[in-house]
């Protein structure tokens, strides 16, 4: 009776150990489906858009008004303007790099420097206190930033001497750039804080300052992390459209001068996709022909921050 007893014992263990194995397998081989249709179908949603914008471009330049010589060459942008239409797109892509280059201007040094601020010297209860508030400027809505550039910026660059319209680019970069500045200290010091401690401690064993220790070694250590925090806000700076559809103005111009109205690509498809115009206008196949450039320009963007970041990342790992 005990062999029989001793016998039974490891097959018993055996399929216990058996059903909660499969029942593991069972839920992993779930979860990787799910993660691979969540997969599937993100990629299927940007092929799905790309083909949507291609083929409205196609039926844009189908049009009678257009050709792909004046798009891509043109200096000119007028859809409206009575019989005669003009649709060069450079004028829209240089109000969008005005803004994005203000904004840039704006965001990318003081989030920075807010990020080492936030990592290094500050003491962890103000640090507690101060990234949620910072954080709480990503949730403010885009719209509210549009007025505050027109009754707040922009009267505030006429007193101090500033002569700008008051619709302008430079205002509307600013703007841009206060929506932008969370995201950019925000991601900076988190890629600053992953920065091992022992990095650190090894520079002051060196004899470094905190300063030094801070820009010599922390920063470039957490460069790739930054690098991806400067495209990700370059990419939003580049798609807002809300803050330039209030503050920019809606006159598409090429010019040096910031202080001017400008209208960027996104202003003119928020500007034109009101209703107002028809399915089968010019004007209405003209977003997407706009929307296409403007994909193209964040693609450009992303590849080679891509690169940009790899190239930083392998020189300091």
């Amino acid at each position: 009776m005990a062999t029989a007893t001793n016998h039974s014992q490891p097959q018993v263990l055996r399929e216990r150990k058996f059903r909660p194995l499969s029942a593991t397998r069972l839920r992993e081989a779930f979860i990787l489906t799910a993660l691979g249709c969540c997969t599937v179908f993100t990629v299927l949603i940007t092929v799905t858009i790309v083909c949507l914008l291609v083929g409205q471009t196609v039926e844009f330049f189908k049009m009678p008004e257009t050709s792909v010589k004046d798009f891509l060459f043109g200096l000119k942008w007028s859809p409206a303007l009575g019989e005669t239409k003009f649709f060069g797109i450079w004028p829209l892509v240089c109000g969008t790099l005005w803004v994005t280059l203000i904004a840039m201007c704006v965001a990318l040094p003081l989030g920075l420097v807010t990020a080492i601020y936030l990592s290094e010297y500050a003491p962890q209860k103000l640090r507690n206190v101060l990234k949620p508030v910072l954080e709480l400027l990503a949730g403010i809505p885009t719209v509210v930033y549009g007025f505050f550039a027109l009754v707040v910026i922009t009267p505030g660059l006429q007193a101090a001497g500033v002569q700008v319209d008051f619709y302008n680019a430079l205002s509307a970069g600013i703007a841009v750039g206060i929506l932008c500045l969370p995201t950019v200290a925000s991601l900076s010091e988190d890629s600053l804080r992953a920065v091992p401690r022992r990095l650190r401690e090894a520079a002051y064993g060196l004899g470094s300052t905190k300063f030094d220790v801070s820009m010599k070694v922390v920063v470039p250590a957490a460069l790739s992390g930054i690098i991806s925090a400067f495209l990700l806000a370059a990419a939003r700076a580049i798609g807002e459209t809300m803050i330039v559809a209030m503050a920019a103005g809606a006159l598409a111009k090429l010019t040096l001068d910031p202080r001017g109205q400008v209208q960027t690509m996104t202003g003119h498809m928020a500007a034109t996709a009101t209703g107002d115009v028809s399915n089968f206008d010019v004007r209405y196949y003209s977003i997407y022909s706009v929307a296409l450039v403007l994909f193209c320009i964040t693609l450009a963007l992303t590849i080679i921050g891509n690169i940009v970041r790899k190239r930083f990342q392998e020189a300091y790992d």
